[in-house]
């Protein structure tokens, strides 16, 4: 099973997502969409419809299968309600052995200090399982929250792309950060 994300940390739990986890994540993004809006891209409608996620999330799993990418729940133990996402794409192997990596955390989650729990453990399968060696974010640079969970991760600021994503139906700046693998060796 190395080829999935499975990890715990106190009450919250990272997994890679699954077709049958099409209604959850339905539910998630139909229930945070007003929260999210200002952060994400403008979404077609299927994004918002079981149906739209039971064929997204066939196709990540096909990419999860060859190693190009993973899409990751962050639920919460107990209740196993779904907090909120991490996806990692554009994977890389030589000679870059990296990706980029995004998130999205429910409005009533923020501030707990979950996606830093969630991420740190999603990085740390990346560099120690699939041994890369960078990844790397983006993010607004109005939206501190994100700032300031990519900064306790150990993400550091490498410039500002301008114009760089389409978000909210209006192009948006965003600073670049990565996180090296300090311990990445060649040929791992």
């Amino acid at each position: 099973m190395q080829n999935h994300i499975y990890d715990v940390d106190d009450d919250i739990v990272i997994r890679t997502a699954r077709v049958d986890d099409a209604r959850m994540i339905t539910k998630y993004f139909c229930h945070n969409k007003e929260f999210l809006r200002p952060w994400e891209p403008q979404r077609e409608p299927g994004f918002f419809e079981h149906k739209g996620w039971t064929q997204k999330l066939m196709k990540l799993e096909e990419l999860r299968q060859l190693g190009l990418g993973y899409y990751i729940l962050i639920l919460d133990m107990p209740s196993n309600q779904m907090l909120g996402t991490i996806s990692f794409s554009q994977m890389t192997r030589f000679p870059l052995y990296g990706c980029f990596v995004g998130y999205s955390l429910a409005e009533d989650a923020q501030g707990k200090g979950v996606m830093t729990r969630a991420l740190k453990m999603a990085c740390r399968y990346m560099f120690q399982v699939q041994k890369l060696h960078r990844i790397s974010a983006t993010y607004m640079p109005f939206n501190h929250r994100s700032e300031a969970v990519l900064k306790r991760v150990g993400f550091e600021y490498e410039g500002t792309a301008k114009d760089y994503l389409l978000i909210n139906g209006k192009w948006q700046d965003h600073h670049i950060t990565s996180l090296i693998n300090q311990d990445w060796e060649a040929g791992s």
